[in-house]
């Protein structure tokens, strides 16, 4: 095969993986609730309905809201109970249940430079494309450092007497402006003080993105957040959706985190890879976000959804991922849902209840 045409067939193996997307086909965040949701633990929905989208007005009528049921596969219903009893030990190999994969030291994070199939996975959109004036939404702008001194931008959501204090992490394409939805509702029905920041290379932060880089990025939020908040680290909630959803579950090898929710995320890259291209997965690194290796070694909350109609992360990784975690768990299966697919109304009614039930 020419190189031209492996590149070109990497190009789509990664893309294929990770849900990528070009800065013209990304996805703003949809929510809708129902005309009213009762009340549980701190936090109370009042009987109007949020806005749905950066500007507050109604989502499109092709971005319809998908059924969901709150129960998991046989698969994971049959498994989890044994492998939280067993530690996992019949599910997950010897090596993902010993030591935690490491990705490399992020004061090489940028002077190394992307590697091949990180400069087909990482789709930033950069400022001033996105909504960077959101309404509704009480935000500050967050300016801070990586470990290797990459200048990083993020949106601090504050509230008084916060009821948590959240990490939101993004997936691989667009910018954190497009979640603008998703921070108000934090904000004005979780009651949290969020901070939702862009990876290296996107948004208005500068560098670009590699797979340490981002961890480096993330943690670096994660400790700007504790101070501005006053709170230490293992009080943060961590969530990310999609490949969001892999570096939260990076955080949590150091610090275990108050309760971690994890949206569309997968197993590990290389496992959806060779789901997708079998032939071709070899350009991705066996422990390149080997989440469920990881995810083995967490005991604390677990919030997971996952579409089971996903075509880019399979429902399987999902289930995968969601059997290596060890404490406190719950799944959302998003009954026909892909993987681009709004959440549904039922599904953030459960993150209000887990988020109110954390210790």
């Amino acid at each position: 095969m020419s190189a031209r045409k492996q590149l070109y067939f990497g190009a789509a193996l990664v893309c294929a993986a990770l849900g990528c997307t070009t800065k013209d086909e990304v996805h703003t965040t949809v929510i809708a609730e129902p005309a009213s949701l009762p009340a549980i633990g701190r936090v109370s929905v009042p009987s109007e309905q949020l806005p749905t989208n950066a500007d507050g007005l109604a989502a499109p009528p092709s971005e319809v809201q998908v059924a969901a049921t709150g129960e998991p596969s046989d698969k994971t219903k049959s498994a989890s109970e044994p492998a939280r009893r067993k530690g996992l030990a019949s599910i997950l190999p010897a090596s993902a249940s010993s030591t935690s994969p490491k990705l490399t030291s992020p004061k090489s994070a940028q002077s190394d430079g992307p590697s091949l199939d990180e400069r087909l996975l990482f789709f930033p959109v950069k400022y001033p494309e996105g909504n960077w004036q959101p309404t509704g939404l009480r935000v500050d702008d967050a300016w801070f450092p990586s470990a290797d001194g990459t200048r990083l931008h993020g949106w601090y959501c504050p509230v008084d007497k916060p009821a948590a204090v959240i990490l939101y992490c993004h997936g691989n394409g667009g910018n954190l402006s497009y979640d603008a939805p998703v921070l108000r509702f934090f904000q004005k029905y979780l009651q949290a003080t969020t901070l939702a920041f862009d990876y290296r290379g996107y948004g208005r932060s500068e560098g670009r993105a590699t797979a340490e880089g981002v961890v480096a990025d993330a943690r670096a939020a994660r400790a700007w957040l504790a101070h501005q908040a006053g709170v230490p680290e293992s009080q943060i909630v961590l969530i990310g959706r999609s490949l969001g959803g892999a570096v939260a579950v990076q955080l949590t090898g150091d610090v275990r985190p108050r309760g971690l929710v994890l949206e569309s995320t997968f197993s590990s890259l290389k496992a959806v890879a060779e789901h997708h291209y079998p032939k071709l997965a070899s350009i991705v690194p066996a422990d390149k976000f080997d989440s469920a290796a990881l995810l083995a070694n967490y005991d604390g909350p677990l919030l997971q959804s996952h579409g089971d109609r996903d075509r880019t992360i399979p429902f399987s990784s999902g289930e995968d991922l969601f059997l290596a975690a060890k404490g406190s768990k719950e799944f959302f299966r998003v009954a026909n849902g892909d993987h681009n697919d709004p959440q549904p109304s039922d599904y953030y009614g459960r993150l209000m209840r887990f988020v109110a039930e954390l210790p």
